[in-house]
């Protein structure tokens, strides 16, 4: 009665909403009336949407099926809105149009209903599809496996033959074997039975003999002869045994294989379960650990991963992956904790970590000279000493190494002079893996030394020598090597004393021991000590 309002157009969404387009006059003072008439002829079921172009707005509420438009009252009848001024006045159609609605809540609720069960039996086809697509697989997937079983079952069949040919072939040969030795025995009897049967032959023929002197002369020999045969026969002969049993004193042992076979069945392919680790069997020597463990029980397992952190708490990394359930990781860091933790795997994917276990190396390196690091046996160079003392044949100078190489912590290790009897420098330091093997040391870039001689020493990097230290060596001297790889300097000291100050600064990587000499210097390394105290600055 107080809504002027036009019905502009009447029409049904995608989304099963009427659409009702509306232009109304001074919407922001009707906006209120508006939106009861919609709760009335929705029954309280209403979406609002509002789009803002120009004055068009527009309402989505339920509806279905498709109302006509005389659903609506025309603009020119009384429309039972509620006003928001005071009382509505119902009109004389208010039975019919309470039908209506009735008739509109029933066919919403059920058109609501039938939406709902449309998408369920939509997603219920969708879900037939994909059950005969999975059957498709399943059919592939049991002809692969099919395969896969017949290959495993003939490899086994397979190495069923070749185990019986190998059976068969050590019964033979222990025929054959048997069968030469009692060849041999008979062979030995046949041979002192000739020699028996001679032996009466001859001892009948000196019977009949009816000279008596010459029967003398031979009898005494003959009983001897003939005594000790008995005696040699009854030895040889009728307390002999056959060396060799003509009964095979074999049998086949195959109750275990039977047992296997019986067991052999189908096991799950799921992810294995946790590896244990055997802490009994772990150890740590030097910078290098072992980590032993269990395979995990009723899990069928391909390979094992074993990883290690960095010994300062930090990431893991993958050092082993293999079948193998022992490791050992060398060259790792001195006075360091590791943490390991192992994982089975297969087909199926990777089962969980184990519990880690940690393992502390050395506090301080233990290590001798290396002879293939060294350049192996045309190297020059003489060992000893389990490889702790070195000399060389030549004039031309060696670089022997040590066996371990370092990259972080401090080390210390020392050289005694057992001879030096020549006018030469020998030279100490560190080197990379991949240093000049042929020159002093310190003439390349890979070297970092200091050569000294009986006076004076010098600092050589890449053939820059520079920083003379007066005081030399002798037999009997001591040479310290003090590598700080936390603060990345070398130093060097001379029977326990500094010699000069820092020698190298700024060396990031990894270094080896390393020590250059030639014809008449044998000196003798040695390792595991404390570094000393030594203020650099």
């Amino acid at each position: 009665n107080f809504i002027p309002y036009e019905i502009c157009s009447l029409s049904v969404s995608i989304a099963d909403f009427i659409c009702i387009e509306m232009f109304a006059r001074d919407w922001f003072e009707q906006n209120f009336a508006i939106k009861r008439m919609a709760e009335q002829l929705c029954c309280g079921r209403v979406i609002y949407k509002y789009s803002y172009r120009s004055k068009l707005k527009i309402l989505y509420f339920p509806m279905m099926p498709l109302l006509s438009q005389t659903n609506f009252p025309d603009k020119h009848e009384t429309a039972p809105v509620a006003s928001p001024f005071g009382q509505t006045h119902p009109s004389e159609n208010d039975e019919k149009r309470r039908g209506r609605d009735a008739i509109f809540i029933g066919k919403t609720e059920l058109s609501h209903n039938l939406q709902q069960l449309s998408e369920k039996a939509r997603s219920t086809t969708e879900f037939i599809q994909r059950l005969k697509g999975m059957s498709d697989k399943v059919t592939e997937s049991c002809m692969e496996f099919e395969r896969l079983v017949h290959a495993q079952c003939e490899a086994l069949i397979q190495a069923i033959h070749d185990r019986r040919e190998y059976l068969l072939e050590a019964i033979r040969m222990d025929k054959d074997t048997k069968i030469r030795i009692l060849k041999d025995q008979q062979s030995n009897c046949t041979g002192k039975l000739q020699q028996t049967t001679g032996l009466i032959q001859f001892c009948i023929e000196a019977l009949k003999e009816t000279d008596s002197a010459a029967f003398l002369q031979v009898g005494s020999m003959l009983i001897n002869r003939v005594t000790n045969t008995d005696m040699t026969w009854h030895q040889e002969v009728t307390n002999a045994a056959p060396r060799v049993s003509p009964i095979v004193d074999l049998t086949l042992d195959d109750a275990a294989l039977a047992r296997a076979i019986d067991n052999l069945n189908f096991i799950q392919m799921r992810a294995p379960m946790t590896p244990t680790i055997l802490p009994s069997d772990c150890s740590a020597e030097n910078n290098s650990v072992t980590v032993a463990w269990q395979p995990p029980n009723h899990s069928f397992v391909e390979g094992y991963v074993l990883e290690l952190d960095d010994g300062s708490g930090g990431e893991f990394r993958e050092v082993y992956c293999g079948k193998e359930t022992i490791c050992t990781v060398d060259g790792l860091h001195f006075n360091s904790m590791y943490n390991a933790r192992v994982k089975a795997f297969n087909s199926a994917g990777e089962g969980e970590y184990s519990e880690l276990i940690g393992l502390q190396t050395a506090e301080v390196a233990w290590f001798t000279f290396d002879p293939v690091l060294s350049g192996g046996a045309g190297s020059g160079l003489i060992f000893s000493k389990n490889n702790a003392t070195v000399s060389v044949e030549g004039w031309e100078h060696r670089v022997a190494l040590g066996s371990v190489g370092f990259s972080r912590g401090v080390h210390y290790w020392e050289f005694t002079i057992d001879n030096y009897t020549a006018d030469t420098d020998p030279a100490f330091g560190v080197a990379r893996i991949d240093v000049a093997r042929n020159k002093m040391l310190g003439k390349d870039e890979k070297s970092f030394a200091m050569y000294i001689d009986r006076q004076r020493s010098w600092f050589q990097h890449n053939s820059i020598h520079e920083r003379r230290v007066e005081g030399g060596i002798t037999t009997g001297s001591t040479i310290g090597v003090l590598l700080d790889l936390e603060r990345h300097t070398l130093s060097f000291l001379v029977n326990e004393m500094p010699q000069g100050s820092v020698a190298f600064r700024d060396l990031y990587g990894v270094f080896y021991p390393a020590v250059s000499i030639n014809r008449g210097v044998t000196l003798t390394m040695h390792t595991a000590m404390d570094a000393p105290k030594m203020d650099y600055f």
